[in-house]
């Protein structure tokens, strides 16, 4: 993971870039492929994608594909979401029916139903703290954490008054039931890997 720029750095000049700014230097940097590049809280966080971790992120998508088209199922793709520049491009997004972008091309937050983020060694802090809070913010009914170092899940619900009400964890192989959500399935959690 290799942080480009420092919220409180940035905090500190009166001049401080917009997000659309942020992601245009992004557009211009050489970033190898098979890295994920996203700003969190004003900070640019660039991560190698894992093995594990896509694997992990395609097992997702494969199964909420039964209950969602493609072209509502999302990854890597900028969402900007409340607080402090906060654009994130999330390992999985599922978006309700009818959602559409604003009018800057973006997926609005309030047109998802359901994020999941698996971790990094080095990013972890940002999902399980400010990615976390944002999603909450904005009222996301379902946030998922796939953690393959402690081999467990978090599955946050319940979003009110900027946090979640509802929190369960569990080990991978206990299934993920989402009936009581705008998701509407089970994820099987079986086969996930560890690292």
């Amino acid at each position: 993971m290799t942080v480009l720029a420092d919220r409180n750095e940035m905090a500190d000049h009166s001049d401080e870039p917009t997000l659309d700014e942020m992601f245009e230097w992004l557009e211009q940097m050489h970033i190898p492929e098979g890295f994920k590049t996203e700003i969190v809280e004003g900070g640019i966080f660039v991560t190698p994608q894992r093995d594990t971790h896509w694997e992990i992120i395609l097992d997702i998508v494969e199964q909420l594909r039964s209950t969602y088209p493609r072209k509502r199922v999302k990854s890597d793709v900028r969402i900007d979401y409340p607080g402090h520049l906060n654009g994130f491009a999330s390992d999985v997004v599922a978006l309700a029916e009818g959602a559409r972008k604003d009018e800057k091309g973006h997926w609005r937050p309030g047109d998802v139903e359901l994020v999941a983020e698996v971790i990094s060694q080095g990013t972890a802090r940002n999902d399980y703290g400010p990615k976390k809070d944002a999603f909450a913010a904005a009222g996301v009914p379902v946030y998922l954490i796939v953690d393959p170092y402690t081999g467990t899940w978090h599955l946050h619900t319940l979003p009110k008054d900027g946090e979640y009400r509802g929190v369960l964890s569990l080990d991978f192989g206990d299934e993920i039931d989402l009936n009581d959500t705008p998701v509407g399935l089970v994820l099987k959690t079986d086969e996930f890997p560890r690292d």
